[in-house]
């Protein structure tokens, strides 16, 4: 590929609000750099990125000194700011976190220390201040933050597409890329095209493990896609703003919370459950090569073996509503079965490694002329920007090398 043969300098897989972050990064950062995404949908942000709750994380759950701490902070900023720029609907509205038993105060208080730590301001509530806020909401303590909001994600994603001048594909699933780490990359769509690069970008998502292996390189991990069940409130009315239980510091979800939207639709959820597919958005879609991939991965029965208490609560909501009220009552009481209308689900694309760990972090590994992004879950769309001037830096790097 020498010379005019390539018809990018960074090629980009996956054109959700990563990959498309990135291309903006580094068109930003280097002008001229001639960028190309390919997205297999025929629209951007069809997956985790249009199909999430909205939230602008203040990043008050994640470890100090984490990328997700560091990069949330700073991405919920970043996102305020550039949703003003480009006209995206956007509303910083605060959030409540609730602790409704007393064995939740202790994790209440810890979160109230580590918002101080990541440089959140926190404020603690007691249950009559709380009302003050939610006046529906019940609660023995609980904290507010003010830093958290909420956008619309995917027009995020359209405005990034549309500022960085990058040449965006749809329509194009990657069935085979060819490295040679002397020259750049060749990539083969489904539908016969080839798109040579000098660097690849691997921002796939729930196939970001699958397109690594494609270019030759071991992620070391395998995605486990975890369905998120939601259901939209029918009074939208009991809610004002943003309410969240305080969650289990041993797993990555928050648990079943009340967002309302920047349409001022209110969405409660998600739910957590193992998905059939990775792309399972109910429990009829079925791909049984995808499933197969799951479970031969020795870290997804690693996962089963050590948290099956939590993940059977998980199924037991799913396949019953009662119980799904039952959760929602305990910060909501006045909500009844009727209130809960059936919202369209969104799945997780979570990073699990060989001994089952999930992964807690943002995971980014390079390869030869390439740049993985192996774990980028919530909260990675607020935190967006950061990470793709992350991945700019590197590919950017890759590029200026000799040759």
């Amino acid at each position: 590929m020498p010379g005019g043969a390539y018809d990018c300098d960074v090629l980009v897989i996956g054109g959700g609000i990563v990959g498309l972050s990135a291309a903006y990064a580094i068109t930003r950062a280097a002008p001229g750099t001639r960028v190309t995404v390919l997205e297999k949908e025929d629209g951007p942000a069809r997956h985790q990125t249009g199909r999430n709750s909205g939230v602008i994380h203040s990043g008050i759950y994640y470890r100090p000194g984490s990328l997700k701490a560091r990069y949330a902070v700073r991405g919920a900023a970043e996102m305020v700011k550039f949703c003003a720029e480009y006209g995206v609907p956007h509303a910083v509205t605060g959030k409540l976190i609730v602790a409704t038993e007393r064995a939740e105060l202790p994790r209440l208080h810890a979160l109230v220390q580590r918002g101080r730590e990541n440089g959140i301001p926190v404020r603690e509530l007691g249950p009559a201040q709380i009302a003050g806020f939610e006046p529906e909401v019940r609660g023995l303590a609980a904290i507010h933050v003010g830093t958290t909001g909420v956008c619309d994600y995917a027009g995020v994603a359209r405005e990034l597409a549309r500022a960085s001048g990058s040449e965006i594909r749809y329509g194009a699933r990657v069935v085979r890329v060819d490295r040679r780490p002397e020259r750049g990359v060749a990539v083969r769509t489904a539908a016969g095209d080839v798109v040579r690069g000098r660097v690849l970008v691997n921002c796939a998502g729930l196939h970001c493990d699958e397109v690594a292996r494609l270019t030759g390189d071991e992620p070391g991990m395998r995605i486990v896609p975890f369905r998120g069940e939601y259901y939209e409130l029918a009074r939208p009315e009991l809610v004002r703003g943003l309410v969240y239980p305080v969650p289990d510091p041993a797993f990555p979800f928050l648990g079943v919370h009340l967002t309302r939207g920047i349409d001022g639709s209110v969405h409660i959820g998600p739910n957590a459950v193992p998905a059939l597919a990775r792309e399972g958005y109910g429990w009829t879609v079925l791909r049984p090569r995808e499933l197969a991939g799951t479970l031969a991965w020795p870290g997804a029965w690693a996962i089963a073996r050590r948290h099956w208490r939590y993940g059977a609560g998980e199924l037991r909501r799913s396949v019953s509503k009662g119980a799904f009220l039952e959760a929602v009552r305990r910060l909501l009481p006045g909500v009844e079965a009727g209130d809960l209308v059936p919202a369209p689900a969104g799945v997780r694309a979570q990073a699990v490694l060989r001994d089952g760990t999930l992964v807690d972090d943002f995971l980014i590994r390079e390869g030869a002329r390439a740049v993985h992004v192996l774990n980028a879950p919530s909260p990675a769309a607020t935190a967006s920007l950061p990470i793709g001037r992350e991945i700019g830096r590197r590919a950017l790097a890759m590029l200026r090398a000799p040759e």
